[in-house]
């Protein structure tokens, strides 16, 4: 199964939790993974709370610095790539009676760091 999610800004959050679990059957049980295929994407577990995602935003920008990467001389956009890499594409969520286990606090979060864009996020 696979969704589309559009970003409105270079480093959006975006919480996809309500989709991923559209997405799961009503009797199942085990794991489903959650991933994004593009390189300037991640998905992660954390909480939905605005200013913890505004906090997001600003580590991952503090991490990598927008400029001054030889990819960039290709198309500008290195930081968005090494920022991903940080994130990781996928993350794996328990599966009980057809519901996502996740803890009380915890929702899949989809970061995109290269848009505005339409992203494709699977779940399988």
């Amino acid at each position: 199964m696979e969704f589309t999610v559009s970003t409105d800004a270079r480093l959006d959050v975006v919480d996809v939790t309500d989709r991923v679990a559209a997405t799961v059957p009503d009797d199942a049980d085990g794991t489903v993974t959650v991933f994004v295929d593009h390189t300037t994407a991640g998905v992660v577990i954390n909480e939905a709370e605005p200013r913890l995602l505004d906090d997001v935003r600003t580590f991952l920008a503090d991490v990598v610095p927008d400029e001054g990467w030889n990819h960039d001389q290709l198309d500008g956009n290195a930081d968005s790539h090494l920022r991903a890499m940080l994130l990781g594409p996928s993350a794996t969520v328990p599966v009980a009676d057809g519901d996502l286990s996740l803890g009380r606090w915890q929702s899949v979060l989809l970061i995109d760091c290269d848009g505005p864009r339409e992203r494709t996020v699977r779940v399988v």
